[in-house]
C-alpha cells in the first residue's frame, strides 16, 4: 500500500499516539451535569436530537444559559474552568432574524436585558456559507479563540455534502473529535431523527451513536403537545430521570416540575368482529328506532364503535351524504373471508 508519509512524519506520529501504562493523564473536567449525571465533559462532544418542532433549540439555549451564568436552567448545571469560558454558537439552518431570536431568549433565561451583547459568546450564522466554508469558519474560529470552552452547532447535517455518504460522515465525526480534543472543548450539535422512526438520520447518525459521550432525544409529549421530554438515548455516566419542559408567554422553556413520566394506559381497541350478527342487529335496530336516515354527525354519536366496520360490510350505506340501514345485509363468515362476507 502507497504511504503518503514520510518516515519523519509517520516517527512523529508514532511517538504521539502510543499510549503506556506509565503514562498519567488528567480526568478531563467534568463542565454539564443533569441531576448529578455527567453529560458533558472538555475534549469529548455530545448531540441533542430529536424530530422537527420538539424544541431541540430551546433545549440547547438553556444549557447555554448555564454555562454563561454557572446556575442551574431546566435542569442543566454547568460549570466551566477558569480560562475556558467562552461559547461558540454556530447555527447552519435559521435566518439572521431567528438566530437573533435564540440570542435574546438566551439572554432572557440568563435574567439580562434582552438586546444585552455579552462578549462571552459568539453566535455566527452559517446558513448562507457553502460546506467546505461551514467547516472551515469552525476550525478557524476554534484556532483564534483559546478561552472557548462550549461550542454549539446547530445543524451537523450541514457539515455534509451526503447525508447518505459513510466515508463523509466518519470524516465530519472525526472532526467532531479532533476539534474537542486539540482544542480543549466540549462540542454540542444538534441532529434530526428520521420522521417515521426514533433513529437518527443518515450514517451520520451511526457514527454520532459510536463516538458521542452523550446522546439527549428531546421529543414532544404524547399526552400534551406543548410539553417537549428530555431523556438520555445515549450516555457514558449512569442515566439521569428524564424531565420535561413548556415554553411560557414570552418564548422562555421552564420546568414542568410534577411532570408524570409513567407510562399511560393504551386504550383498547374494540374488535367488530367478536359480535355476532344477532347483536349488530339489535344495535341497528334500536340506534335507527324511528328514523331510517340519520346525519353524519348524529351517526357518529350513535355509533361511535360500530361505524367504520359497519359501513366497510354494507350494514350502512352511505346516499348522498346520508347514511342508510341496509336491513337487507346477509352477514356470513367462513374460511375464505375471516372478516366476514356481506351481500
Amino acid at each position: 500500500m502507497e504511504t503518503r508519509l514520510t518516515l519523519e512524519e509517520f516517527r512523529k506520529i508514532w511517538e504521539s499516539i502510543l499510549i503506556k501504562a506509565s503514562d498519567e493523564y488528567e480526568t478531563p473536567p467534568e463542565v454539564i451535569r443533569i441531576e448529578g449525571t455527567t453529560i458533558s465533559t472538555l475534549g469529548n462532544f455530545s448531540a441533542s436530537t430529536g424530530k422537527g418542532k420538539s424544541r431541540k433549540s430551546f433545549n440547547v439555549s438553556a444549557i447555554v444559559a448555564s454555562a454563561l451564568t454557572g446556575r442551574k436552567i431546566l435542569n442543566y448545571e454547568a460549570s466551566f474552568p477558569e480560562g475556558k469560558e467562552r461559547i461558540l454558537y454556530f447555527d447552519t439552518e435559521q435566518s439572521p432574524n431567528h438566530c437573533r431570536t435564540i440570542l435574546r431568549r438566551i439572554n432572557k433565561l440568563c435574567g439580562y436585558p434582552e438586546k444585552m451583547d455579552d462578549d462571552r459568546i459568539s453566535f455566527a450564522f452559517l446558513r448562507e456559507r457553502s460546506t467546505l466554508e461551514r467547516r472551515e469558519i469552525i476550525e478557524l474560529a476554534l484556532n483564534t479563540e483559546p478561552e472557548v470552552g462550549l461550542v454549539i452547532i446547530d445543524g451537523l447535517r450541514d457539515l455534509l455534502f451526503d447525508i447518505n455518504s459513510s466515508t463523509e460522515a466518519a470524516e465530519v465525526i472525526g472532526l467532531l473529535m479532533r476539534w474537542s480534543s486539540q482544542y480543549n472543548v466540549h462540542i454540542h450539535t444538534v441532529l434530526h431523527l428520521n420522521k417515521g422512526d426514533d433513529n437518527l438520520r443518515g450514517h451520520i447518525g451511526t457514527e454520532l451513536n459510536h463516538k458521542a459521550e452523550t446522546i439527549l432525544q428531546i421529543k414532544v409529549s404524547e399526552e400534551d403537545e406543548n410539553i417537549s421530554e428530555v431523556s438520555a438515548s445515549l450516555v457514558r455516566d449512569r442515566k439521569f430521570p428524564p424531565f420535561a419542559f413548556s415554553i411560557d408567554e414570552e418564548g422562555i422553556p421552564v420546568l414542568e416540575e410534577n411532570y408524570d413520566f409513567a407510562p399511560k394506559p393504551k386504550r383498547e381497541s374494540f374488535n367488530y368482529e367478536e359480535m355476532p350478527e344477532e347483536e349488530h342487529r339489535k344495535a341497528l335496530d334500536k340506534a335507527f328506532e324511528g328514523a331510517s336516515k340519520v346525519g353524519y354527525s348524529e351517526l357518529i354519536e350513535i355509533l361511535t364503535k360500530l361505524k367504520t366496520f359497519l359501513v366497510e360490510k354494507g350494514m350502512i350505506i352511505k346516499e348522498n351524504k346520508k347514511y342508510l340501514y341496509n336491513r337487507e345485509f346477509h352477514y356470513v363468515q367462513d374460511e375464505s373471508d375471516q372478516n366476514g362476507i356481506v351481500s
